[in-house]
């Protein structure tokens, strides 16, 4: 195996999983501002869409060892890469590369890639929830706060939502203890535990815990001594099944390859079309600010406008120099451009001084 990327600042941008899901959108929005490759492992699934966008189209399959070449201005990634083959070619080349798929272990694992092989151009792991909007709303109220403390984000899930496959991979994680920080300490805690009720827009959500990077992240970039993110869905049955299957320990016992298709299965059944929301507390000095962030268009969108404002930032596109080395959606220089990048892809966000409202908390676990 021998993928080449070589970095040209007037080539094409490399979408890689460019007609997923997320793909697809990303590419719609960025097909105005720069020419595209869109990549895959089976191209006649995107002939349409590159030619509705004026996109190149080419195969590249990650789990095929057919080494991938290609000379492009900047690269984002969509698609599952468990051997970082994206990540290296990117470096190697000196090529801005941008990921948005990566749990928290392998965020983690991309870092020390990155950190050993010395990259020349900016890496940012923009894998935090869609897309890295959570961290970039959270640094945008810490911007207004003067500083971070804690951090809650709280994630309602639309079951019918257009959804890939790999969208529901969280699931597989859900039977692993992770690690979070809490009160400046780090602590070991259990998914789907710390369920409770959060207001949600104008909607009462029941969420519980769930491993997402920017718990990882924000302490290390904001210096928040509490980051917490939970999930619940928009159906309280599909809720209440899961935190059941929890009690029961199917996420132990149901773990491995075996298992893969019902663990999924209880969540992945795609619709037409749903609405992303999620709200994101952020608390300094005894002040609170909360946000709650609307796409009507969907957490697929969402996520792509994520990848989008990652890419521009890696290119210095937004008017400030590019990063350098590894960096995080939320080490954004002007995080008051947040509401302004959010509102032209038509996405809301409300921001208000607030002390967040929780019901019917349980036991963590």
């Amino acid at each position: 195996m021998n993928d080449e990327l070589v970095f040209d600042a007037d080539g094409p941008v490399l979408l890689v999983g460019g007609y997923g899901t997320v793909g697809a959108e990303l590419a719609r929005m960025a097909a105005s501002s720069w020419p595209l490759v869109l990549t895959g492992r089976t191209v006649q699934r995107g002939q349409r869409l590159a030619d509705e966008v004026g996109a190149e189209l080419r195969t590249w399959d990650l789990a095929d060892s057919a080494p991938f070449r290609a000379v492009v201005s900047a690269v984002v990634t969509m698609a599952n890469d468990p051997d970082d083959r994206v990540l290296r070619a990117a470096i190697s080349g000196g090529v801005p590369f941008v990921d948005v798929t990566r749990w928290t272990a392998r965020l983690q694992r991309a870092v020390t890639v990155a950190a050993l092989a010395g990259p020349t151009a900016p890496v940012l792991l923009s894998s935090a929830w869609m897309g890295g909007i959570a961290s970039l709303v959270a640094a945008h109220l810490g911007d207004r706060l003067g500083g971070v403390d804690t951090v809650d984000v709280a994630i309602r899930w639309d079951l019918g939502d257009r959804a890939g496959a790999d969208s529901v991979e969280f699931m597989d994680r859900l039977g692993l203890d992770y690690e979070v920080v809490q009160d400046g300490q780090r602590h070991t805690v259990m998914p789907l535990s710390g369920a409770s009720g959060v207001r949600i827009g104008e909607t009462l959500t029941r969420v519980a815990r769930i491993d997402t990077p920017e718990q990882f992240t924000l302490p290390l970039t904001l210096g928040a001594k509490t980051a917490t993110t939970r999930i619940g869905f928009s159906s309280p049955a599909s809720t209440a099944a899961l935190l059941a299957a929890k009690r029961l320990g199917f996420f132990r016992w149901g773990r491995g390859e075996r298992f893969t298709g019902v663990r999924r299965g209880l969540l992945y059944a795609p619709g037409e079309g749903g609405t992303a929301q999620l709200r994101i507390d952020v608390a300094h000095g005894g002040d609170t600010l909360s946000a709650t962030v609307t796409d009507p268009a969907g957490q697929a969108h969402l996520t792509a406008l994520g990848a989008l404002m990652g890419l521009r930032r890696v290119r210095g596109d937004d008017g400030d120099p590019a990063p350098s080395g590894v960096v995080f959606p939320e080490q954004l220089p002007s995080p008051r451009s947040v509401p302004s990048d959010l509102a032209a892809q038509g996405v809301d966000l409300v921001v208000h001084r607030a002390v967040r409202e929780e019901h019917t908390k349980d036991r963590a676990a």
